[in-house]
């Protein structure tokens, strides 16, 4: 009997899953297991781990506890899996992040004659599929969406629980590791049945109107599935099911999908833009980093800047592992054009703090609005934080939700002067112009 390992990583679901029918092809039976990994658990916070492990859960109870927890370097756990089921092949969803490269390419060797096969990816399109002419990969996103679109995707996959003939792990002789659970309360429960119904909800109450409100903090008018499409317990693919409609929220919703999947590619063309300057020329630009600057940081962190808007997102970020898109723009802003920061610094504390952390995406947002990435805000352009919060927050619900002392003693006043910060920003950009 042809045995296989299906080792899922950011594919934590059973519906529309490539990698699964490629391990179960052909009557074979299959083992499915998930690596902890020291190297990525202790890089996470406490709510992204979370729901790492309560999607881990959910897969775990629909598979009738058919799913093999192991601890420990992939490069030695997958081998030894595979060796103790006597394997042909272990199947993956392709991954892109530089880490993830590196990690698959360890196994590989490790793995000798097994092969690793990867099936599908996290993305509609994955990266490398859309070039230019000259196959090199897009810098900027209006030309690689048009393409984008043209390339298209696949149907959903039709796969399920009943897809493979699972290989109980009591009889593997290799030890299942229980599923930590940090005790962290979720704003927003995790697992593929919970993705499921949050899209459903979304598109039946908030997709029509997604175009004109998807800017507004105040509203709930976004879907939320970001941490979903980051763990995999839904695949973009389903989502882009229902935008086939050709009308302003079905296709600006598309367009989120097509940025997600273009910093993907971004990323798996230029690894180093992770933590340095797409632009290098930015590598020269003067920022600070002395004490008073890591003063200026934690002020910020904490949300006390006495700017309502950047207050209300830093502590809804460390509150509930979540900002709003517009949010993260505008308290991006702050830290690199009125703080003067570097933008790995914030990078790295929204990494730490999201539950939708997400390296590609995260990164590569960071330096649009520092104006050192792809596509990136001019570096004229710096967000004043009050302007934007009486357009994004008319209502002002969303800062008394974060920042309820607002209008009281107990607020700080703001921490610089924008107007005078942004003068200075002008001036280190144009220093290196």
């Amino acid at each position: 009997m042809t045995q296989r390992l299906l080792w899922l990583r950011r594919d934590l679901r059973l519906a529309d899953h490539p990698a699964l029918l490629a391990a179960a092809a052909d009557d074979a039976e299959v083992l499915a297991c998930h690596v902890l990994e020291p190297r990525l658990t202790a890089h996470a916070g406490p709510r992204r781990l979370q729901f790492l492990y309560d999607s881990l859960r959910e897969l775990r109870d629909r598979l009738d506890g058919r799913l093999l927890i192991t601890r420990g370097r992939a490069e030695s756990r997958i081998p030894a899996l595979a060796k103790a089921i006597g394997a042909e092949s272990v199947h993956v969803s392709a991954d892109y992040t530089p880490f993830s490269l590196r990690r698959d390419e360890a196994v590989r060797a490790a793995l000798g004659d097994i092969a690793l096969q990867a099936t599908g990816s996290p993305y509609l399109v994955a990266p490398g599929r859309v070039t230019k002419s000259d196959d090199t990969a897009y810098q900027v996103f209006t030309p690689y969406y048009r393409r984008w679109l043209d390339h298209g995707w696949r149907a959903p996959a039709r796969s399920g629980a009943g897809s493979a003939r699972w290989i109980d792990p009591a009889a593997v002789g290799e030890k299942n590791h229980g599923i930590p659970d940090p005790g962290v309360d979720l704003e927003l429960p995790a697992g593929e049945q919970a993705a499921r119904r949050r899209w459903a909800r979304f598109v039946e109450d908030h997709l029509a109107d997604y175009a004109e409100q998807r800017d507004r903090p105040d509203l709930e008018a976004t879907s939320r599935m970001s941490a979903h499409l980051h763990f995999g317990t839904i695949h973009p693919r389903t989502l882009a099911a229902d935008l086939a409609a050709s009308e302003p929220g079905p296709q600006a919703y598309l367009r989120e999908l097509a940025f997600r999947d273009f910093y993907a590619a971004v990323l798996a063309a230029w690894p180093r833009s992770a933590w340095w300057n797409f632009n290098p020329a930015f590598d020269a630009i003067e920022v600070d980093r002395d004490a008073a600057a890591e003063r200026a940081f934690d002020t910020w962190r904490d949300g006390r800047t006495g700017f309502p808007l950047v207050d209300a997102g830093m502590r809804q970020l460390r509150e509930t592992g979540f900002m709003h898109n517009r949010v993260r723009m505008i308290t991006a802003s702050f830290l690199v054009k009125d703080l003067h920061l570097p933008w790995q610094w914030g990078a790295r504390w929204f990494l730490d703090q999201l539950v939708d952390g997400d390296v590609a995406s995260n990164q590569h947002g960071w330096q649009w609005a520092a104006g050192s990435g792809t596509d990136a805000s001019p570096y004229f352009r710096v967000f004043n934080p009050d302007t934007q919060r009486k357009k994004f927050d008319p209502t002002g619900d969303y800062v008394r939700r974060w920042v309820p002392e607002l209008g009281t003693e107990d607020y700080p006043e703001p921490l610089v002067d924008h107007g005078e910060e942004r003068q200075e920003a002008l001036r280190r950009y144009g220093a290196i112009g």
